[in-house]
């Protein structure tokens, strides 16, 4: 299984292509684009969220909601880009007209000067178009197929806030995703431990009068993730590494742990190994699940725990310094219209690429061809690890 996007922030659309899911899945067209819309939403967001409303259409692969086993071809068609149709018009010849809006002030953090720099463009919006964050709108619609494969062959996931900016918001209490998914659902920042939310908001409201930004902490937990998935035979089959680089693939992520993470590397071994114990009935399993769920680089039927931390948005309302890339001068950076903190909808889409890697993992593992052959497969593999 792979897959492809294409499109810019203010293009007429954006577009993706699943190739390898298997043929039979059925799917729930609402349920994706209930994940679009909960990705727009969040304390923080900026002002383009109003304009755009996220639908998703699907224009091949599907028949009757049930996958056809050939690519499947989604588009969520950009509402902004009404504002922005000659600026962005892919076929008209360049005119002063229509080159209006002309980015030479790169902003510190982001890919502005450093993409005009490979790619020698003089005008950086040809940069951030396809280096904006609205791209991963197309991620988080195809990580909700993705999503709902894992649901039909029993595995359940949740993405959610932790920590924003210095505030943590996670309290470590032992919770299923059923009730962390409970929990999030009850307010607009994604976080479990109610309690924080009157805080944070507090510390957005002062950080975007402050015309500044901030990131977080995105935790994700999948369960009932079968055993041996990835392999240790060589680095590039380990599937924790694959689920690493997906995350730090998403836009401003500066940080990846796998279970306790950088906490591991300052404990004793015997407080971070999982000690393994066997149930009849069960098979084998762990007294604890410091390792997220893997050992080497194979899924270990625990709860894969995956976090990310988001660094802040790089687009400041009180801008820092930049330099003209054209006359060299000293000025301040670039602003696009932003957001004061994304970390929100940021847990949704590293939901949605965590979501993904399993999924990739699954085909690879299984006859990825025909659904029910799958799930038959899947469960006769599940039997055949009690039985081990």
């Amino acid at each position: 299984m792979n897959y492809l996007t294409a499109g810019e922030s203010h293009g007429p659309q954006l577009t993706g292509i699943i190739e390898g899911l298997p043929a039979g899945l059925l799917l729930d067209i609402d349920a994706i684009n209930d994940q679009l819309a909960a990705r727009q939403g969040g304390y923080g967001r900026g002002s383009r969220q109003k304009i755009e409303h996220d639908q998703v259409t699907i224009v091949g692969g599907i028949r009757h909601k049930k996958t056809l086993g050939s690519p499947i071809a989604l588009v969520v068609n950009n509402r902004d880009h009404a504002h922005w149709g000659k600026i962005m018009d892919p076929v008209a010849d360049e005119t002063a007209e229509n080159s209006l809006r002309t980015v030479e002030r790169p902003r510190p953090g982001h890919a502005d000067l450093v993409g005009g720099m490979k790619y020698n463009h003089r005008d950086l919006r040809n940069v951030l178009e396809r280096s904006s964050a609205r791209e991963t709108a197309m991620r988080v619609a195809i990580g909700a197929i993705c999503e709902q494969f894992l649901q039909q062959l029993g595995i359940d996931i949740v993405g959610y806030v932790q920590q924003i900016g210095p505030v943590a918001a996670d309290d470590q209490s032992p919770l299923n995703v059923g009730q962390i998914k409970a929990l999030i659902s009850q307010n607009d920042l994604r976080v479990v431990q109610a309690d924080k939310v009157d805080e944070i908001h507090t510390l957005i409201d002062k950080t975007k009068k402050d015309g500044d930004t901030l990131g977080g902490i995105v935790r994700v937990v999948a369960t009932n993730v079968p055993a041996g998935l990835g392999s240790y035979i060589s680095w590039d089959t380990k599937l924790d590494g694959k689920i690493a680089a997906a995350v730090m693939g998403v836009n401003a992520m500066k940080g990846v742990e796998i279970g306790d993470g950088f906490k591991a590397a300052t404990s004793f071994g015997s407080q971070v190994m999982d000690e393994i114990d066997w149930h009849e009935g069960e098979g084998f399993t762990r007294e604890s699940d410091h390792l997220g769920g893997f050992e080497g680089g194979m899924t270990n039927g625990m709860p894969v725990i995956v976090k990310a931390a988001m660094k802040p948005i790089p687009t400041l309302y009180k801008p820092l310094q930049s330099v003209d890339v054209e006359t060299k001068e000293v000025k301040k950076a670039s602003v696009e219209r932003s957001d004061t903190t994304a970390i929100v909808p940021a847990s949704i889409v590293i939901e949605s690429v965590v979501a993904i890697e399993l999924a990739k993992a699954i085909t690879d593992t299984f006859d990825g061809s025909n659904m029910a052959r799958l799930q038959a497969q899947l469960k006769a593999y599940r039997e055949e690890l009690k039985n081990y």
